[in-house]
Parts: structure tokens; sequence; C-alpha cells
């Protein structure tokens, strides 16, 4: 069973080379996307998001993120060989994305998975992000144990397994869901709030999975 992203769209590679615009008295100059200067740190989108994700991680080392949920708190140890993912979840956090969002999906003794909502503000902080797109970090040896948090990603017409950086999810099978191992980026792990993931995974849900009492989710960065 995969892990799907409920936003489909069309992923698309950061520019190889960014041209400057003519100046007759010089020639065109090709400057390189590392050259690139962000001034902007919620300026993200499907063009400059690798540059983007880099240099805000430099900039950004933390590792720990706390979720709070009326059914109480989960705290994730982001991994430090997964650059990206990490940079982009401590982005999305500073950023008030996650304040919009709740665990809209809980399949008992399998996952729990947030990060989207019927909020109009979760759709808004989506288009103004441009729906980008994440390269897969399989590189490690990441896997779905029991409390392993990874990013959601769309199965068709995706074989480079790029993620969507809005939507993750949570292992609660004890045993993990290692079937799904190298299918999804596993980008962290749960270090305390266990029995908030077992609270959540347990609620009632409709046909679509979605609990029938929104858990919404506060999210910071603490460490």
């Amino acid at each position: 069973m995969g892990i799907i992203s409920c936003k489909q769209s069309r992923s698309e590679e950061i520019l190889k080379a960014i041209p400057v615009k003519d100046n007759p008295k010089k020639k065109k100059i090709i400057q390189k996307p590392t050259d690139i200067v962000i001034k902007e740190w919620d300026s993200i989108n499907k063009k400059n998001a690798i540059d983007f994700l880099i240099k805000y991680g430099e900039l950004n080392k933390e590792t720990v993120v706390l979720l709070k949920t009326r059914l109480g708190n989960i705290k994730i140890k982001l991994y430090t060989n997964t650059e990206l993912h990490r940079a982009n979840f401590i982005f999305l956090t500073k950023s008030g994305y996650f304040d919009t969002t709740c665990f809209y999906r809980v399949v008992h003794n399998f996952i729990i998975q947030g990060g989207n909502s019927e909020n109009m503000n979760t759709l808004r902080y989506r288009n103004k992000y441009k729906h980008y797109r994440i390269p897969a970090e399989l590189h490690n040896n990441n896997k779905h144990k029991y409390g392993a948090v990874a990013a959601a990603r769309d199965w068709e017409n995706n074989p480079a397994k790029k993620t969507t950086p809005f939507e993750f999810y949570i292992v609660q099978n004890k045993k993990g869901a290692h079937h799904i191992d190298g299918e999804h980026t596993v980008f962290g792990e749960i270090i305390s709030g266990f029995s908030t993931v077992d609270k959540i995974a347990n609620l009632k849900s409709g046909g679509d999975e979605w609990p029938l009492i929104d858990v919404f989710i506060k999210a910071e960065v603490v460490q």
C-alpha cells in the first residue's frame, strides 16, 4: 500500500542555468544556480526549490519539531542525512504552514498521515509556494520502523519518486512498514509521543480514512 499525496501536480527540475537580461554593451552572461542569493525566505517555488532548501538548511540547523494536538504532543527528530527534507520540514514549520493542517488520514496498525486539511489557508500556502516537489533522498539506510516519519508522494507518473513537501506520515505499526522501504523518503522519527500516535490511529474515520473529528496540528521548532 502506498502513501500518496492528496494534491497532484507536475514536478519541475531546477533550471541548470539562469540567463541574465540582455545588455547591448555586454555579452550575455550565465548565472549558475549556486550564485542565487535568497532574499526572501517564503519565496520557494518549483524552479528554485533545491537551491532554496540547501541554503535554508545551512542557515537553519534545527532537528527537533514538536507537534501539538488535542490528543497530546508528538516530538519528531529529523535526520541530518536527508538534508533537503529536514530543511523543508523546518521551513514549513517556521512559516506556519503546518498550523493550518491536521492529521487527515488514519489507518490503524499502519500509519497516521498529516499536513493537509480543508482549511482554505492550507491551499493558499500551497499555491503561494507553487506546489514544488523535493527529490527523493533514498541514498541512506533509513527504514520504515515504528515511529518513522516519511514523506508522501504521487505514485503515478513519478519514476524518480519525488515527494510532496507538504504531507508526511508516521508509522504506527510496532513491526514497522518495511514493505514500503525504498519507496518513500524517511526523514525522521518520533522520540516522544508514541501514545498520542496510537490515540490518533484509533480514531473513528469515514470511508476516506479521514477522522470524523479533526485532529489539528500546532507545530514549533524546539531544538
